[in-house]
């Protein structure tokens, strides 16, 4: 008779980094190891990109403090990017027109990669902000 494996239990982490350009690659890093002690390394490359593009936005066009969510539930890594500025994002653009682009592709490309993606304004503390999210599906 087959085992039956119990689904992983969801998790979630958040890492706060200053506004700084080295962020982006502080994000990335950390993002590849928690993947990696989770077991879902075959998600890394992707999820690295989303990432580095959400934290950069945030970064680039923002002076306030940044986040970076994970979490994992039911099948489907969540990444996000928390900033302190409520104005929503840039749409994206058709990534076809933006190819030969050098700015403006980050939200194409993770609305490219992503199952889903989204923003919603956050106020908590008395702090105001966004967060822009995405869902990679683990199949």
């Amino acid at each position: 008779m087959p085992e039956t494996q119990e689904p992983p239990a969801p998790w979630e982490y958040s890492l706060y980094v200053p506004n700084d350009p080295r962020a982006v690659t502080v994000s990335r890093r950390t993002l590849r190891l928690i993947l990696t002690v989770h077991g879902l390394i075959r998600l890394v490359d992707t999820a690295e990109l989303v990432a580095a593009e959400l934290v950069s936005n945030a970064v680039r066009h923002t002076e306030g403090p940044v986040a970076l969510r994970v979490g994992w539930a039911g099948g489907v890594l969540k990444i996000g990017a928390w900033d302190a500025d409520p104005r929503p994002p840039e749409p994206p653009g058709t990534f076809d027109l933006l190819l030969d682009a050098e700015e403006g592709r980050g939200l194409a490309l993770v609305r490219a990669c992503a199952a889903q993606w989204g923003w919603q304004p956050l106020a908590r503390n008395g702090n105001r902000g966004k967060y822009v999210w995405c869902e990679l599906d683990a199949a």
